[in-house]
């Protein structure tokens, strides 16, 4: 028999902000998140921290003359995480695991490291320790002088709901009581960029009040773009009088490839993770979805095909953050999680502006989540307000 698993804290440092009520402030405006940077000459959309997101990473970096050396994805980790058991209240005892995932990994000193092997045909000293994916999981428990099992791992763009699972499965044998899970990704540099134009999924137009149009099934263009941040959330064995969120399921499923970032035209990876998440809840019992939908024609539509095969008549509400932050690549699932608790926290659902509201839930009580990987490699986390 299962336990109850209670989210009993959550952080995030993204264009949003680093507080849950400038967050939740930022998610009630219509306003995106969106500025244009030039990567090789292309006027390109991206979302950045915020100033006081970016402020308290300089001042990261600063505290130590290790952290002066750590990639953008370690330091977003690092600070997420402080927050996270710093309101779990987590500080007194810090026997509990970690495990935060990204999909890049240190992509700025990667490629920095490769350009001067290129140019000089050495490596700087500590060019792998540092650009090892385990560094982000590794930095974190330093930095928390924790004595539980550090986890890292990738699975592309749902990494963080991974860990998610994986936190679950942790506490539900019995070998820990406190997990710490999440995601962390600083992706806006050139190779990265160009990497996501090559797949021809990069928003091109940037004339549209809304330069990313996720959920937006009549679109002609791929509209997806690349948001930094990192989310880490702590999780406990049992229903906890300061749950902020119950895990109430999980689902997980792969569908064969057809092609390396291939989804089948129904996500049948969703409909399994998502009926795999449901179990014995009724359809009609969800209130609202935080979907994926990373603002591309294909992984929009297949998305809502599988929800519509799953709830049928039931459809719940709708919702998503990319169009607004855009896609943070691992820690995007757990963004979405944020997202949910915020919803379930304020009974309030957050519409996406360009999208006529087509479900308006009298009460949000239980939240999916989705996310998924280039292969199809899908997560839904089913979450009930306590």
């Amino acid at each position: 028999m299962q336990q109850t698993i209670s989210i009993t804290a959550i952080s995030s440092i993204s264009p949003l902000g680093i507080s849950a009520e400038e967050i939740w402030k930022n998610y009630k405006k219509d306003a995106h998140c969106i500025s244009f940077r030039d990567f090789n000459n292309e006027k390109t959309p991206v979302a950045e921290l915020s100033v006081e997101g970016k402020n308290v990473i300089s001042k990261l970096r600063e505290e130590s003359q290790h952290y002066k050396s750590l990639d953008n994805s370690v330091l977003f980790g690092i600070y997420a995480a402080r927050q996270a058991v710093k309101n779990a209240k987590w500080d007194s005892d810090r026997t509990f695991g970690i495990n935060i995932g990204s999909s890049r990994g240190a992509t700025e000193l990667f490629e920095k490291y490769h350009k001067e092997f290129l140019s000089t045909g050495k490596s700087s000293t500590l060019s792998s320790p540092t650009t090892t994916l385990g560094n982000i999981s590794s930095w974190i428990a330093h930095d928390l002088q924790t004595k539980g099992p550090e986890i890292s791992h990738s699975i592309t763009c749902s990494t963080a709901l991974h860990a998610l699972l994986n936190g679950f499965a942790w506490l539900q044998s019995g070998l820990t009581d406190k997990f710490l899970v999440g995601g962390s990704e600083a992706p806006l540099t050139p190779f990265t960029i160009a990497q996501m134009k090559a797949l021809k999924i990069y928003a091109s137009d940037t004339k549209p009040k809304y330069p990313c149009q996720a959920m937006n099934l009549d679109k002609s263009l791929n509209s997806m773009f690349l948001g930094e941040g990192a989310a880490v959330a702590c999780l406990e064995k049992g229903n906890k009088k300061n749950a902020l969120a119950f895990v109430q399921g999980i689902g997980y499923a792969t569908e064969p490839l057809k092609h390396n970032i291939s989804i089948s035209t129904d996500a049948d990876c969703f409909q399994k993770s998502m009926k795999m998440a449901l179990a014995d809840t009724p359809a009609h019992e969800i209130d609202a979805i935080v979907m994926h939908a990373p603002g591309t024609i294909k992984g929009d539509l297949s998305e809502y095909n599988a929800i519509k095969a799953v709830f049928g008549n039931h459809i719940p509400a709708l919702t998503t953050n990319k169009w607004k932050i855009g896609h943070t690549f691992g820690a995007s699932g757990m963004l979405n999680i944020e997202l949910a608790i915020l919803m379930l926290r304020h009974n309030e659902l957050i519409p996406i502006p360009f999208i006529e509201t087509e479900v308006e839930p009298k009460k949000i009580s239980r939240i999916m989540v989705n996310a998924v990987g280039f292969g199809g490699n899908a997560v839904s986390v089913l979450l009930e307000r306590p």
